[in-house]
């Protein structure tokens, strides 16, 4: 290639990304809204928690109190929650109220009363205007199994969650109701995964 050409190139591509940016922002000028957003992360796929682990940090780094419900998950130790429970327990409060999976506990009526416990709770904590960011981890399975009614979510979510306050629902299989009414629906596509070959949950990948 010619400096000559290299250099036509690189005019043709400046001339290219200088249209796209104009109308990148003339796109960017017209979306002045904010409001707090319903966020739903579903799907077969793994990285629904931790990608709203991710925004949850991202709240931390700025300074904004936050929230974390855990519908299901019980009391095994996990990164997220040991980091955030020893360092960032004043900007983010953190409740692991589920007491593991339901083929663990094996005690229906017991996984009802923890989940309905978390639901009190995650509702509490969206009512508090201080919170800017609310997790419910896992509370689409909790829904699923008709431990926690969605109409009931969903209601709440559309009629008392504050205007600039962002909830993040993740889980499996979210009900239509609530895809309905989220702002961001996110769902992970599963193309593979290590535990069908035999590799087990390991530290830092998965917990």
């Amino acid at each position: 290639m010619t400096d000559d050409t290299s250099a036509e190139d690189l005019a043709r591509h400046a001339q290219k990304m200088a249209k796209k940016k104009a109308a990148r922002d003339k796109i960017m000028a017209t979306k002045t809204d904010k409001k707090g957003l319903i966020i739903v992360h579903t799907g077969k796929g793994k990285g629904k928690s931790s990608a709203a682990f991710g925004m949850i940090f991202r709240c931390i780094a700025h300074d904004m109190k936050c929230a974390v419900v855990q519908f299901i998950k019980g009391g095994m130790s996990t990164g997220e929650r040991d980091l955030i429970l020893s360092k960032f327990s004043d900007t983010c409060a953190f409740h692991t109220m589920g007491e593991g999976f339901t083929w663990e506990t094996q005690d229906k009526s017991r996984d009802i009363e923890m989940a309905q416990a978390a639901w009190e709770k995650a509702k509490e904590l969206i009512r508090d205007p201080e919170n800017k960011m609310v997790l419910l981890d896992e509370i689409n399975i909790a829904m699923r199994y008709d431990y926690v009614d969605v109409n009931e979510v969903v209601a709440f979510l559309s009629s008392e969650k504050p205007e600039m306050t962002h909830v993040v629902l993740t889980g499996r299989n979210a009900n239509d109701e609530l895809i309905d009414v989220a702002d961001l629906v996110t769902e992970m596509e599963l193309v593979k995964h290590p535990f069908r070959s035999g590799i087990k949950a390991q530290i830092g990948v998965e917990y």
